[in-house]
């Protein structure tokens, strides 16, 4: 069995973010897991792949869904150009 393994720039590309983003979750701990040896790091597919099904979301959690609060008026956006124009 062969082990697959993405450089940062290849799973920046993946991503489609920055290298330096990869490099900071590395220091804080919350990105996928990785290997270093000596100065080089890279990323096992199988844990980047792990890493993809863990963020895995049906909704964004703390949005409110349907009715506003009570209390709470609705912004209307309308038309904002006549809105500008004081019409």
């Amino acid at each position: 069995m062969t082990t697959t393994h993405l450089s940062q720039t290849d799973l920046a590309n993946r991503w489609r973010m920055s290298p330096r983003t990869l490099e900071r979750w590395r220091f804080t701990g919350e990105g996928p897991q990785f290997i270093k040896l000596g100065g080089r790091v890279v990323y096992r597919l199988e844990d980047i792949e792990a890493f993809e099904i863990r963020q895995i979301r049906q909704y964004t959690p703390g949005i409110t869904r349907g009715a506003p609060e009570p209390g709470i008026p609705m912004k209307s956006f309308g038309n904002r150009a006549a809105a500008a124009q004081g019409k």
